[in-house]
């Protein structure tokens, strides 16, 4: 059915347990994954009087999201190691993570995308936007959405 699943993380909670689900759908249908991680283009203050000294270059900049983002990559190559499926990984640069994702998938020939969703709707969507659903209207390939479970507290089941 499906023989190369991306797999986006920016290494929040919800990215993770994704990613979890993701590896674990690749392995039942025996896919390879790609992980992605999308880190914003290096902005470089040119609307302040003085520029911090501490201020990073764009290379120094580059560097240390590419170190992040291979950090959170990891936690899907470790995944994909341990149920035993193929994986590579990519960082990119974008001030649009949805573009990059889409892009990215036609790049290394992705037939699904596997990403989380907070879940949230009407106004908390309308306002903080969600890179899902923008993914959702630009891509061109099946994107199977992972709606994580919050587990209720024990108060909550007490009431």
């Amino acid at each position: 059915m499906y023989k190369r699943i991306l797999i986006p993380t920016d290494g929040s909670d919800l990215s993770d347990s994704s990613v979890q689900a993701g590896i674990e759908f690749a392995k039942q249908l025996n896919a390879d994954v790609v992980g992605v991680f999308v880190a914003a283009n290096f902005q470089y203050p040119i609307y302040v009087d003085l520029i911090p000294p501490n201020t990073p270059t764009e290379p120094e900049y580059q560097n240390a999201m590419r170190v992040l983002g291979e950090t959170y990559l990891h936690t899907i190559q470790d995944a994909a190691s341990r149920n035993g499926v193929e994986f590579q990984s990519v960082v990119q640069f974008n001030d649009s993570p949805a573009k990059e994702i889409v892009h990215t998938a036609h790049v290394f020939g992705c037939d699904l995308i596997f990403m989380g969703s907070h879940g949230r709707s009407g106004l908390g969507q309308f306002l903080l936007g969600s890179v899902t659903t923008k993914v959702l209207s630009n891509c061109q390939i099946p994107v199977l959405v992972h709606r994580v479970k919050h587990e209720t507290t024990k108060t909550a089941k007490a009431a």
